[in-house]
Formats: structure tokens, sequence, C-alpha cells
């Protein structure tokens, strides 16, 4: 007798989870690329900084990076708005399924693509399979100049050569608000988390909170007509949005 394998249907609604959906949109008609969120990202996540020749190879490791594109043929040529680039937290992350060691996951309570540091043994094929390329690989370990040494966040791992890093839309923080909010028997409050690229951003271009919540900042945003996904085509269901056309 033949059997009949049944794949079960993929709920893409997640507020069932326990603490909630979390997203982030970028408006790009007020980014100006002042590129003030990398470096509060790399100060907050206790990212190295490579150096010249190294980046020259590609090994940057930036969590987040600005995007230029340009238009048209010299000498008429016309810069697009810059766009920022991070990890879009996929809810079909193709990053996912291709860990051997399981060290890319993904958060049943906040919905968030984590890496386990820990477990990661370099393979890359993560990075190999996302279509945003931001994934980074820890090359070396970099040294860090006194007194540079003395600014590392106490609250994120220090990672060593050899593991994939990516951003993680500063869970610490998130778990931080949590703390408080639950030490105080309420819910947490919108706008209560703020990433540091949105602490840092200028031009208050990124926003970030509970998809979850209709009457969330981040909610209503998403929801605008203005609001498109990165390649969601790829159907990988990215909780990023990023707003277009004033």
């Amino acid at each position: 007798m033949e059997k009949t394998l049944t794949i079960p249907e993929y709920k893409a609604d997640w507020a069932e989870g326990e603490n909630g959906k979390w997203g982030m949109v970028i408006d790009m008609d007020l980014c100006t690329g002042c590129q003030a969120c990398v470096a509060a990202c790399a100060m907050e996540n206790n990212i190295s900084f490579v150096g010249e020749e190294d980046a020259g190879y590609g090994r940057t490791m930036h969590w987040i990076r600005i995007e230029r594109f340009w238009e048209g043929t010299y000498p008429e040529i016309r810069m697009t708005p810059y766009q920022p680039i991070l990890c879009q937290q996929c809810g079909h992350a193709p990053c996912e399924p291709v860990c051997p060691v399981f060290a890319s996951v993904h958060s049943q309570a906040e919905q968030i693509n984590l890496q386990v540091y820990n477990r990661c043994v370099g393979t890359r094929y993560c990075a190999n399979n996302c279509p945003y390329q931001v994934r980074v690989f820890n090359w070396r370990d970099w040294p860090r100049p006194a007194p540079l040494e003395n600014q590392l966040n106490p609250s994120v791992t220090v990672r060593r050569r050899g593991i994939m890093e990516k951003c993680t839309f500063c869970i610490q923080r998130i778990r931080q608000a949590e703390d408080v909010a639950k030490s105080e028997g309420r819910e947490i409050r919108d706008g209560e988390v703020v990433p540091a690229c949105a602490q840092a951003c200028p031009a208050d271009a990124i926003v970030f909170g509970r998809l979850d919540d209709p009457e969330s900042r981040v909610s209503q945003l998403a929801n605008s007509p203005r609001g498109k996904k990165l390649l969601e085509e790829l159907g990988t269901l990215p909780q990023v949005t990023y707003l277009l056309g004033g």
C-alpha cells in the first residue's frame, strides 16, 4: 500500500509567539546615508574593525551596510536613495535548513533568526544561501588596540575567529526590556525597545517594534502603501519593511 507524504501548511501569522513578532521599518526617503547606524551597531555588538587591507579582500564585519545604487550613464549619473541592508529576519530563512550543526535557528518566542555562536563551525553554508548577503565570516581574532577593549559591551558575546555573525535586532536590548516589564508586571510598551541602529539614526529613519500590535508605530508603518519588502518574490517572509516614495 502506497504511503502519501503530506507537508504541513506553513502559518505566516506569528502573533501566537510568546513575546510577539518583532520587526523593523526603514524610511528610505529619510535616510541620508550618514552610516551612524553602522558605527552604532559595531559599538553595541562588539564588532571588530578589520582595517583597510582586509576590507579590500571583502572581510568587513559590519552587520548593517549602506547600499548605494546609481542610474544613468556618464556623465549623466544620478544616485538613487540610500538603502540600509541588514539581516531581514526571514520567516522562511534560507540560512536555517543548510546549517549542519543547527547554529542558525529561529526563536519561537521572539520570531527572530538567531545565530548560536558556540555551536557554529564556520562552514559558511548559511552565507552562501542568504540572498541578502548579510552574514559575515570572522576570519581572524582581530586586535583591539588600547583603550578600545574598554568599550566592549558586557551584554554581548565577544566572538572568536572561524564563526558566522549577523544582526539579531539587538536581542540583548529586547531581553532587558522584557525583564524590566516582567518585574513591573506589565507588557512591553511601544517604543521601549530601541536597537542601536535606530537609536543613533539622526533622521529617525529606522523604527522598531512589535508587528503583532496593530497600534504600534512599526505595525502601522509596515502596512503603509509605501511599504516594500526586499526580494519579496523569493518567499523568504522578511520582517524588515522599506518605505519608498514620499
